[in-house]
């Protein structure tokens, strides 16, 4: 596919001499998500023949600790009679097959229970594999009186529905899932000068023909004015408006419908600058050569999205990967699984998975939880007020920890 990456750089190159430098976020946008050479649009590989390998590919625990934190939270606010389940970019679709397992394997708890699940896809080569993965591929498309674009059941009966935008997915009672959705969104970068702060930009490199190279902008640009915060301390910072914008509609939907969401990242608490990086291969590979054949990622910003919630909801984390998972009870079950796998190379398997989740070295503390709850999931209700009350709600499964304090 020699021909289609150099496409896009030549796309770019012509793009670059016509109108000047771009943001790094236009770039990344050029890059991931190009009708004809994007990355995204025209792969849809994750897995060992892919770029990047995600927890729900390494082990089914993952999903099913997942599955039994909405549980949990959908018991801790009192068993609504609706359950709408929202994942942002599901992938392959692995983490929703696991998840649905546990609802399956939990259908006695669940069966007064109106369940459904919404996943907001733009890829039309990951929504394909979705489908084959979690209906057989027993779909129909634009159904009538619908705002999905596709639809089908589970192999268990629920109905799954595809979106291209969340703002499509209808209101209503709902648990949000963002697993590693949040990475591939575009940043703008911003470095501090002399001059003030300027934005990171990318340009051809004037010694060398077709290169690209980054560049600081002149002068102030509209993303700097608007997205450094005054009291910023870093010296490089990268931003993800559309992280915000989404954040800000969970939040919205969350304050006005009840429900949580769930987002899992690579990320960190506004503390790191400079983490844009590309993946080919599973090898670091350089984000401006070859555009379009590798993936393209930055740490999420948590402490920008717990800003950006506005304080419509109340917000948990981020946490450690290795964390939440340990209290979420990953120990008893690998134990279980163990028990009951009567072969060493079940058993091998297992013990590997756990190690990439849970080694701090591999994914046990890059990765990270962050949920958004409802303000009245974690009021501690006074006693005297109403004495039948109980002292306070349930803890939140997985971040329990926090609220022990």
């Amino acid at each position: 596919s020699g021909t289609a990456e150099a496409a896009l750089l030549q796309h770019l190159c012509r793009k670059l001499r016509a109108s000047g430098p771009v943001t790094v976020a236009e770039y990344m946008r050029e890059a991931l998500t190009n009708p004809a050479q994007g990355y995204y649009t025209r792969r849809g590989s994750i897995g060992d023949s892919g770029d990047f390998i995600t927890s729900p590919e390494i082990s089914q625990v993952f999903g099913e600790l997942i599955g039994i934190w909405y549980i949990s939270e959908w018991m801790a606010m009192g068993k609504p009679n609706t359950f709408q389940l929202v994942e942002l970019g599901p992938g392959r679709g692995t983490l929703t097959e696991d998840i649905l397992r546990v609802f399956n394997q939990l259908s006695s708890v669940l069966s007064k229970c109106d369940v459904s699940v919404h996943l907001v896809e733009v890829s039309p080569k990951l929504c394909e594999i979705q489908a084959r993965m979690l209906t057989g591929g027993k779909v129909q498309p634009n159904p009538e009186d619908e705002s999905a674009y596709m639809k089908g059941f589970s192999k268990t009966g629920i109905p799954i529905f595809w979106y291209r935008d969340i703002q499509d997915v209808p209101p209503g009672y709902s648990f949000y899932l963002a697993h590693e959705f949040f990475d591939a969104l575009p940043i703008h970068k911003f470095q501090r000068t002399e001059k003030g702060w300027r934005e990171v930009l990318v340009d051809i490199d004037p010694e060398v023909p077709d290169q690209l190279r980054f560049v600081l902008s002149p002068s102030s640009t509209p993303a700097t004015e608007n997205f450094i915060q005054p009291e910023e301390r870093r010296d490089h910072v990268e931003v993800c408006p559309e992280a915000g914008v989404i954040v800000q509609r969970l939040a919205c939907r969350i304050e006005k419908d009840g429900g949580a969401a769930l987002v899992a990242d690579y990320g960190h608490d506004g503390t790191k600058t400079d983490t844009f990086r590309g993946f080919r291969n599973h090898k670091l590979h350089d984000v401006l050569s070859a555009p379009g054949t590798a993936d393209l990622t930055a740490d999420v910003d948590f402490s920008y999205l717990r800003k950006m919630t506005q304080e419509r909801t109340t917000t948990l984390g981020p946490i450690k990967q290795r964390e939440f998972l340990k209290n979420m009870g990953i120990d008893l079950r690998l134990q279980v699984l163990l028990q009951n796998s009567h072969d060493t190379a079940t058993r091998e398997q297992l013990l590997h998975s756990y190690d990439m989740l849970m080694n701090p070295e591999k994914m046990g503390d890059c990765f990270n939880f962050f949920a958004l709850l409802p303000h009245h999931r974690l009021v501690h209700a006074d006693k005297k007020d109403k004495p039948e009350s109980k002292s306070s709600s349930p803890p939140v499964a997985g971040f329990n920890e926090l609220l022990l304090k």
